[in-house]
């Protein structure tokens, strides 16, 4: 399974249809979002991938009502999952954060194939133990170049995708 992660998106309407036009591209069947979404209309931007989008609130979201009662009743593709989110994908489980700081925690314990995490707007993915740990870099464009990853499930790998 292809599933695109992306993160620190801030409002980049701009950047956010670019990555969206990306993911259908590439097939990618879910897309996960590290927080920092901030204002409530991006959720509108990400349902229009037309596939399962699961996110989690970073430290720039400062609507967090708004943001979950738009995921509730407006979006049908959204799930938030709170501050910290985990699910299975392909048989992989997965979880994902905003702040990375727990990211090498999280793997290290091996319940987790793949653990991804945003906040520090760098682009990095690495192994620990087993698990594959992902930052998949800002997508505002603000102090790099915007971009995702897609994670291929089945191999346990990231590729950058530049927008």
């Amino acid at each position: 399974m292809l599933m695109a992660v992306m993160s620190d998106s801030h409002d980049n309407i701009a950047n956010m249809r670019k990555a969206v036009a990306k993911v259908r591209e590439a097939g990618c069947e879910m897309i996960l979002h590290c927080g920092d979404f901030v204002a409530p209309f991006m959720l509108a931007e990400l349902d229009m991938a037309g596939i399962p989008v699961h996110g989690v609130f970073g430290n720039n979201d400062g609507d967090r009502y708004l943001l979950t009662k738009n995921a509730l009743t407006v979006h049908k593709n959204i799930t938030l999952h709170g501050d910290f989110g985990r699910l299975a994908a392909d048989g992989r489980q997965v979880a994902f954060i905003h702040d990375g700081t727990i990211a090498d925690d999280l793997a290290g314990g091996g319940r987790y194939d793949i653990v991804c995490f945003g906040h520090f707007h760098v682009w990095m993915q690495k192994k620990v133990n087993h698990t594959l740990v992902v930052n998949p870099g800002e997508l505002l464009g603000k102090d790099d170049t915007p971009g995702f990853c897609v994670v291929d499930t089945a191999a346990l790998l990231a590729e950058r995708v530049l927008i």
